[in-house]
């Protein structure tokens, strides 16, 4: 799923407000930690947007069909996924 501006900044404060009401982080400069938080979101999200376009093409380059939606297509991209996620340390 792609994450839109706004909801990588909706999530971002709700990270900040939670770290910082649970008494977990302290941030001398709230700004700069929300433009962190955004940041590392932003990142995960086209990271994640890489994986699935190497996924789907893996999935299609296999010497037999695979028909997206099948069970094996789902089975398959599930763990291409997480083996890619993996590597990149995600």
């Amino acid at each position: 799923m792609r994450l839109t501006e706004d909801r990588i900044s909706h999530l971002s404060h709700l990270v900040i407000d939670r770290l910082f009401r649970d008494d977990i982080a302290d941030f001398p400069d709230e700004a700069q930690a929300l433009r962190e938080a955004k940041k590392v979101f932003g990142y995960y999200g086209r990271v994640e947007d890489e994986v699935d376009t190497f996924v789907r093409q893996k999935i299609a380059k296999l010497s037999r069909q695979v028909p997206e939606g099948g069970r094996e297509w789902d089975i398959l991209y599930r763990k291409y996924f997480e083996e890619e996620m993996a590597k990149k340390k995600i």
